[in-house]
């Protein structure tokens, strides 16, 4: 489904009522909790618009400045700010999210507030500078991603005036064209031809993906291989593909006896999570049975899609086995959304020695496996029958030659 973000705005004042911290930003979070019957599920946290930001303060030459808000049944979310005598910074995040509020956590296993510390990853600014990232930006640890866009802030005002020079993220940062110098080899003058209208082109069909390799470890060894082309088919008034890049895709995720989850983040834009569990103990068998989609604006960051399906039941394979399908598959995530693979083996469970065990081969693929030797069965069989109908033939006309004869 679609889900709204409001945007924060903070102007913490001193004693003296003058602008000591500034921000304003919007952000999402999206959380793998455990549910009573030991599956995973992931929720999907906004900011509502009744925020407070109690607890806020301004710092000084010795003591950092903070900025925390609460939102929600018992969310929290603050990060705080250290300073030189030329740059300011933020240091630490920390966010505290309730599994007691059972809207956003139904089912959960474990109640209470759950807290997480993170490193903020901000560089340095210049004092009296605003620090400005319209780009999205994201922070994962603890099952937890982070999303912020559209983010401007400022710690330890001075005067309390906001610096009017702006400090830009490196995503924020334009890539302009290089400049071409005339000369006389690439000088051109008006032309009176008059030119013939451009003819259209057909536009090309989208390519498939290309295949990526991904893998999870626990500890020092493997623990999840998986290879696949990933294309998201996102219906709108005009449906969309997207093709994921490997090149510009991070992996995450958790390894398992009875479950494991690898999460692709593509650039920050996409996040693609993959749950796969074990079945039927007796029957030792696992499969894929949740796929969870968050899809981002390419132009502010934005949240614009969050689907998933906790019932996929797909890409069934023995423990120990890994599951081959090289043919297209589509995954219907929801209506908004559906994922085709391209290429696909993966191998959640018991990998061994960093490679692939023996594949268990999709319909699609074993059904062309078994009509090759079927055909050319056939082809051998006919050519049976062909001889023999010839012996039989040659023989007919031999024993009429000898009657006449």
């Amino acid at each position: 489904g679609f889900f709204q973000s409001y945007a924060v705005e903070v102007d913490l004042k001193d004693a003296s009522n003058a602008t000591c911290l500034y921000a304003q930003w919007m952000m999402s979070f999206s959380i793998k909790y455990e549910t009573n019957s030991s599956d995973y599920k992931n929720a999907t946290l906004s900011l509502e618009s009744n925020v407070t930001h109690d607890g806020s303060t301004c710092g000084n030459n010795t003591q950092a400045a903070l900025l925390a808000i609460q939102f929600g049944e018992g969310h929290s979310w603050s990060v705080n700010f250290t300073k030189t005598d030329e740059t300011y910074q933020a240091d630490f995040i920390t966010f505290t999210y309730n599994t007691n509020d059972t809207t956003v956590f139904p089912d959960a296993k474990r109640k209470g507030p759950v807290t997480i510390v993170v490193k903020d990853t901000m560089r340095p600014v210049q004092l009296n500078n605003v620090f400005v990232c319209h780009n999205t930006d994201s922070i994962e640890a603890e099952n937890v991603t982070q999303i912020f866009w559209n983010l401007t802030v400022q710690a330890f005002v001075q005067n309390g005036t906001i610096g009017k020079k702006e400090s830009r993220c490196d995503a924020d940062e334009p890539t302009s064209a290089p400049t071409v110098v005339p000369t006389a080899a690439n000088k051109t003058t008006p032309s009176t031809t008059t030119l013939s209208p451009i003819p259209t082109t057909t536009p090309k069909p989208m390519e498939n993906p290309v295949t990526g390799n991904y893998s999870l470890k626990s500890g020092n060894k493997t623990c999840l291989l998986a290879s696949v082309g990933l294309q998201l088919n996102v219906s709108q008034d005009k449906p969309i593909l997207i093709n994921i890049n490997p090149k510009t895709t991070s992996v995450h995720g958790t390894c398992g006896n009875t479950s494991a989850t690898l999460r692709l983040n593509d650039g920050n834009i996409s996040f693609i999570d993959f749950v796969f569990v074990v079945g039927n103990a007796s029957v030792r068998k696992y499969y894929l049975k949740e796929v969870n989609v968050t899809l981002l604006s390419h132009v502010n960051g934005s949240v614009i899609l969050s689907a998933d399906n906790n019932n996929i039941s797909k890409w069934n394979a023995v423990l120990g086995a890994s599951y081959m399908c090289l043919k297209e598959q589509t995954l219907d995530i929801n209506e908004k959304l559906k994922i085709n693979t391209f290429n696909l083996r993966i191998q959640p469970f018991l990998v061994k020695e960093n490679t692939f065990s023996i594949a268990e081969e999709c319909f699609a693929d074993s059904d062309l496996s078994f009509l090759i030797p079927i055909a050319v069965g056939m082809a051998l069989g006919f050519l049976i029958i062909l001889v023999f109908v010839s012996y039989i033939i040659g023989r007919r006309k031999s024993r009429t030659g000898y009657q006449s004869v």
